[in-house]
């Protein structure tokens, strides 16, 4: 985890701050949004807002995460140097987990994931997305989920991400076997 992290991984040590569902959480997703694609232009193959602020009604930390495919994210010099003359800052490399990379935004508080496109870990996202979207039960189970593991303290917050994947994979299991039942009609 620490290896990943370029300069360091922030220490925590608190509990994580929920809060509720706020409506301007789209808007700061568009906003973000325009500047990315203004800043890499074709190079944008897909460009969704994820992670609970992407749910209305769902308590979320205030960040705003995003998903950019891109031809191929371990190809940086393709697009790295842009995302930071536009001042985005690359904050994680994971080249073993999906060639995965995520940049802080300029001015919104934001956690930009980027893939190549066609990386199964973007269907997954945008499914538990939209099951959370549509599913009320689900949704308040995600939400009991998160609130209990928020009044812990967490040396790390990846650690309180961490510690929600059991019910992230039960959920994403029950989006799976509905969308196969779907198909199949």
């Amino acid at each position: 985890m620490q290896a990943a992290h370029i300069g360091g991984m922030p220490v925590h040590n608190a509990p994580v701050q929920l809060i509720e569902y706020n409506a301007e959480w789209p808007t700061l997703f568009i906003r973000e949004a325009e500047r990315v694609r203004a800043t890499l232009g074709a190079r944008v193959l897909m460009l969704e807002h994820v992670g609970s602020t992407s749910v209305p009604g769902l308590a979320a930390k205030p960040i705003i995460d995003m998903i950019l495919a891109v031809a191929d994210s371990a190809d940086e010099p393709a697009y790295v140097p842009a995302m930071e003359s536009a001042g985005y800052v690359l904050r994680i490399r994971e080249p073993e987990w999906h060639q995965h990379r995520l940049f802080k935004g300029p001015d919104t508080t934001i956690n930009l994931h980027v893939y190549s496109f066609g990386c199964p870990e973007i269907d997954k996202m945008l499914m538990f997305r939209d099951w959370l979207r549509a599913n009320d039960a689900d949704r308040e189970l995600y939400e009991r989920t998160k609130r209990e593991l928020a009044k812990q303290t967490w040396k790390y917050v990846q650690n309180y991400a961490d510690a929600k994947t059991s019910v992230v994979e039960e959920i994403v299991a029950r989006a799976r076997a509905a969308r196969g039942c779907a198909r199949s009609r």
